[in-house]
């Protein structure tokens, strides 16, 4: 790739955005229908989000690995470093501020990212392309056997339904520290089988984007069309395998992979191809420090919850007030969202002009 796509940064900080508007409102007792996860079965945009980052994730490994003309043991450790430092930082964001280490959850959003990355580094380096789709195909399809035709405990085989399902009964054992839903974790251990498959899928469009015998304008062809292809076949899966975020179903992954490819290959064109720049400079700078823009939100959120006015916190203040007057309450909440994402943007932007990036 001669010169570098303005889109993949714009991609990946446009989602970083999304996830830091979806996580915050106000109250989330006050929140629009789209902007919350489905409830079990389905998908809202809000549920687009994280599978958009992992897509991400694994367009950037090629980008980056491919870079590297052998790999040796100093790229593996860098891989494991890189790893173990996301995964840490997972964790660090369960306990804190408090820090109550007997209540810890260990999955998290942070962890998977981490494990994604992990599995799909190595499987680039020791794999062709053909390989590495023929790998995501086998994680959808052994994942789909499982929770479709394994037997587990005294439920019956094949029933998905929320802590009662077998991707929910493996987390019990295999997954250590508290679940986020008593029962069943939407980040557990078990379903980051198909994450990974996601996470192939944007290696897919890695490959597609360093093909150098492919215009531009072919390579986002390419991706509109394999992008419908998986959108449809996982809208085909939902009739026996339903699309469901919270269990990362094959035929989510297909869904959700199809969008981001779409997505993708859209933003290509606007920005690479039309050379359109005009509003793409908030996605480029939450996409230049992703990872912080991310932790930022996440300690600041709990920050805000600190009771300091009258025994409230500031977002408890601020949705006390928006409840006070005529307003909707639900575009209180969606304001508070868009102003704390704009906090952290004049945070971003900021490192973004002194050009600091914090890379892990």
């Amino acid at each position: 790739m001669s010169q570098r796509l303005i889109s993949l940064d714009f991609f990946r900080g446009f989602t970083i955005a999304a996830m830091i508007v979806v996580n915050d409102p106000g109250s989330w007792s006050y929140v629009f229908p789209p902007l919350r996860h489905a409830d079990w079965h389905g998908v809202t945009p809000t549920d687009l989000v994280f599978p958009f980052f992992l897509f991400i994730v694994g367009v950037s490994i090629v980008l980056s690995l491919s870079k590297i003309k052998k790999s040796n043991t100093s790229t593996y450790f860098k891989i494991i470093k890189r790893t173990l430092i996301l995964f840490g930082i997972g964790i660090f964001l369960a306990l804190f501020p408090d820090f109550d280490f007997s209540n810890v959850r260990i999955a998290g959003v942070l962890q998977r990212i981490a494990l994604v990355y992990f599995f799909c580094s190595f499987i680039y380096l020791n794999s062709n392309k053909s390989q590495q789709i023929w790998i995501g195909i086998f994680c959808l399809i052994i994942y789909w056997a499982f929770l479709k035709h394994v037997p587990f405990g005294d439920s019956l085989v094949g029933i998905l339904e929320p802590g009662n399902n077998f991707a929910a009964w493996i987390d019990r054992f295999i997954t250590p520290g508290r679940m986020y839903q008593e029962t069943w974790d939407p980040e557990g251990f078990f379903s980051t089988i198909p994450s990974i498959a996601t996470g192939i899928s944007g290696m897919f469009c890695g490959h597609l984007i360093l093909n150098k015998s492919k215009s531009l304008k072919d390579k986002i062809i390419a991706m509109y069309l394999i992008g419908s292809i998986c959108l449809s076949l996982g809208m085909v899966w939902d009739f026996s395998f339903p699309i469901n975020k919270h269990i990362w179903t094959s035929s989510y992954v297909l869904f959700s992979s199809g969008l981001a490819m779409l997505f993708l290959a859209s933003c290509m064109w606007i920005i690479d191809h039309k050379k359109t720049h005009s509003y793409t400079r908030f996605g480029i700078v939450f996409g230049s420090n992703a990872i912080f823009a991310y932790v930022l939100h996440s300690m600041l959120g709990r920050l805000f919850r600190i009771p300091l006015i009258n025994g409230n916190g500031i977002q408890k203040t601020w949705m006390d007030f928006g409840l006070s007057t005529n307003l909707d309450p639900q575009i209180f909440s969606l304001l508070w969202a868009f102003f704390y994402t704009f906090i952290i943007y004049l945070i971003v932007n900021e490192m973004y002009k002194r050009k600091v990036f914090i890379k892990i």
